[in-house]
């Protein structure tokens, strides 16, 4: 290891020091306290009729808010009656798998996904061609940036460094906490255009103080896609094919919006309802996006096929694979959840409409790289999954594998290190975020202040002697 890797390691090693030296053994005590304090009984959700999470009791999310930036639909009404339905995404009202295309010949889908979400229609070839070039002259990062934000105490959630660095181009912007749409709308550019150098050099950063790496930054290239320069960045000899940057520009399109009520989405409309500014607004969904419940659930599907094959013997019998899937529902195997990761969703019964696009990626790249053996083992556990979640309960309930059942394999083959793999997600996902930001400001709405009601106990208060 390098003396400067040593001396960073040191210095972080010192501050996670300087932080525990608190937690005495009197902390067990406050842990216990907090743990009594915070119980509520369960029971009180039901009886004041509380939706839990902002769901109802079916499990759908409460209404809380109008958009026009995207729709999620998994269900039909047939004389009335509502029917599981194959699942469909429209971003500003278009189906999302007219804005993905087919085969290698759209290169800039992201950006033309990014303009529609943004600014409600599709862009015409002239208005694309602007706005690839305006995204173009907002990438850069300042030298000085990169070695005094990003290089300084990289963490290995690069998550951490995505908001530690987002938040401090707050100190950079001239006029940050203008929110005139204008303005927000210049910061989410550059929000957008940035995050995936941000990303990039962090992952870079983290490698070479942790590990001792190489430590090479490349500038992007202008006139190449976001899908194009990560790759070109990321890789060393920055070579990558037509098709591996069509799978990723792929994805980015899949990942990049998902209605308003997803965690992260609605969290940022929370924040942005409070008249904060853009940067504040863009880490919280960050913070939020890091949560292993929503942007980290393609890295457990990835955990848990390293362990089906280390537990099962062979990996083409399907018994084997159906007795190991059922040892998961059972909470015997893998971590102990009981969840097959990758499989269900919110809304979608049928089918995923973002898992389909990514599966007939994933069967051509698993061509590419002569790993075919793998993605018909991905196929023969979603099948199997499929049938053990819908039978479990004895209801013949439809469940469909999910968006994340297959991009973390996607990310794999296109040699994409797992500490990006949520970062990826935001890398996407800002553009979103970003339409969400500017429908909340355009409609000037109240702030968003949902009720909790109190189900404590009011006390007379005691002098401290008298405690």
């Amino acid at each position: 290891m390098s003396n400067e890797a040593m001396s960073n390691e040191a210095m972080i090693n010192e501050s996670m020091m300087a932080l525990s030296k608190p937690l005495e053994a009197e902390f067990d005590e406050l842990v216990e306290n907090c743990m009594v304090s915070g119980a509520i009984d369960l029971n009180l959700y039901q009886e004041y009729d509380v939706k839990r999470g902002l769901r109802d009791s079916t499990g759908k999310g409460v209404l809380t808010g109008l958009t026009e930036i995207s729709d999620v639909t998994g269900y039909e009404f047939v004389n009335g009656v509502k029917e599981p339905a194959e699942g469909k995404l429209f971003y500003q009202g278009y189906d999302v798998k007219n804005l993905v295309g087919t085969g290698i010949d759209k290169k800039y889908a992201f950006e033309e996904a990014t303009y529609l979400l943004l600014f409600g229609e599709l862009p015409t070839k002239s208005q694309l061609k602007v706005f690839i070039e305006t995204l173009d002259s907002l990438q850069e990062l300042s030298g000085p940036f990169v070695r005094d934000v990003i290089m300084k105490a990289p963490s290995a959630n690069l998550m951490n460094g995505l908001q530690k660095s987002v938040l401090t181009l707050y100190s950079y912007d001239a006029n940050p906490d203008d929110i005139s749409v204008s303005n927000v709308l210049r910061q989410s550019l550059q929000l957008i255009a940035k995050l995936p150098l941000i990303a990039v050099y962090n992952y870079h950063a983290y490698r070479h103080f942790k590990f001792n790496d190489s430590l090479v930054i490349k500038p992007p290239v202008s006139g190449l896609s976001t899908a194009e320069n990560i790759l070109l960045m990321l890789r060393p000899d920055g070579k990558y094919t037509e098709l591996e940057a069509r799978v990723l520009d792929a994805a980015l399109v899949l990942h990049a919006e998902h209605g308003g009520g997803n965690n992260s989405t609605f969290t940022n409309h929370v924040v942005t309802s409070s008249g904060t500014d853009t940067y504040s607004a863009v880490a919280a969904s960050i913070a939020s996006l890091k949560g292993p419940r929503h942007g980290g659930a393609n890295l457990k599907v990835q955990q848990m096929f390293k362990d089906l094959h280390e537990n099962v013997e062979d990996v083409t019998d399907d018994d084997q694979i159906r007795n190991y899937l059922q040892k998961i529902l059972n909470k015997e195997a893998f971590d102990g959840s009981g969840l097959i990761y990758g499989m269900g969703h919110a809304v979608y019964t049928l089918s995923d409409p973002r898992e389909k696009i990514l599966k007939g990626y994933a069967e051509k790249l698993a061509k590419e790289k002569g790993v075919e053996d793998e993605y018909r083992l991905y196929d023969t556990v979603e099948k199997i999954s499929a049938d053990l979640l819908m039978h479990r309960s004895h209801v013949l309930k439809p469940v469909c594998a999910n968006v994340d059942f297959y991009s973390g394999f996607i990310y794999t083959m296109l040699g994409i290190p797992q500490e990006l793999f949520t970062p990826l997600f935001a890398i996407s996902r800002i553009s979103g975020w970003s339409a969400h930001r500017l429908e909340e400001l355009v409609n000037k709405g109240k702030i968003i202040r949902p009720a909790y009601k109190f189900v404590g106990v009011h006390k007379d208060f005691k002098e401290i002697d008298d405690r």
